[in-house]
């Protein structure tokens, strides 16, 4: 074998190994993303999950933007190689803990969202306006109104409790086009909220901004209200006692007649 063949020979073997090592360590670092995935939203290789949905105001079915969160919410969860199982709101009669939960929808619409809130987030206070929708959010200290069309809230948060420690994701929007905003904020940065906050809990409060022009694509984080969220909400301040001047009004006396200082007409 002359030399140019055999460094030919040596090319074609270095060539290989250099696609072969750097598949390999694609494949590893595909891998290693994926288990912080399945880590991050609790759903490990075949475990199942709960998709809770909730109705639709003034009837029975499921909203249009609530379909679509779910579909983005189902592609989320094939890709963690796990298999979800939709449940109605009021049919979710169970725990948590056991298998993570992506629950959707807020308390009015959605009575296992109402019971996660009560349960998980004391902090969050849902004023309902004149309609069915929910139109100020109070966390802690600070309000939060909904201008429908212009900006709306929802939390995004992720709690974990009972024994076997699996994640409930709420999502709890003033409008259902809220709760697919806050489904494609969590799918587009799950990587980042899990490199900020690991395994722990967290609620995240996001704007939608101009949801008649833009749906749901523009949404501006406000704040990280898990503190104040996850606190019981203060107790109102009762109105002060009206002052006592001392001066006792003038009162007939027993037998109905005006006293002294009264004039008469």
């Amino acid at each position: 074998m002359d030399q140019d063949l055999w460094n030919i020979v040596l090319g074609v073997a270095a060539s290989g190994l250099s696609a072969s090592l750097g598949w390999l360590a694609r494949a590893a670092l595909s891998r290693r993303r994926l288990r912080r995935k399945q880590g991050f939203f609790g759903l490990p290789d075949d475990s199942d999950c709960l998709l809770v949905v909730n109705r639709e105001a003034g009837g029975e079915g499921v909203h249009r933007n609530d379909v679509f969160a779910l579909l983005e919410l189902s592609a989320l969860i094939r890709d963690c190689g796990a298999h979800a199982r939709i449940v109605r709101h009021d049919r979710a009669v169970q725990g948590f803990g056991d298998r993570t939960e992506f629950c959707l929808g807020g308390p009015t619409s959605n009575q296992r969202m109402g019971a996660h809130l009560r349960t998980l987030l004391p902090g969050l206070v849902v004023e309902q306006g004149p309609g069915r929708s929910p139109d100020v959010y109070r966390i802690g200290e600070e309000a939060y109104r909904a201008e429908h069309g212009v900006s709306e809230y929802v939390v995004l948060a992720r709690l974990t409790a009972g024994e076997g420690r699996r994640p409930v994701f709420l999502f709890c929007g003033q409008k259902a086009i809220t709760n697919q905003a806050a489904t494609r904020y969590l799918v587009r940065h799950h990587e980042e909220l899990a490199r900020r906050h690991g395994r722990g809990p967290f609620a995240l409060l996001l704007k939608v901004v101009n949801s008649e022009a833009y749906g749901p694509d523009v949404v501006e984080l406000v704040a990280d209200v898990t503190s104040a969220a996850t606190r019981p909400a203060p107790s109102p301040t009762p109105a002060p006692a009206p002052a006592d001047t001392g001066d006792a009004p003038d009162t007939p006396d027993a037998a109905g007649t005006p006293d002294a200082g009264a004039v008469a007409p």
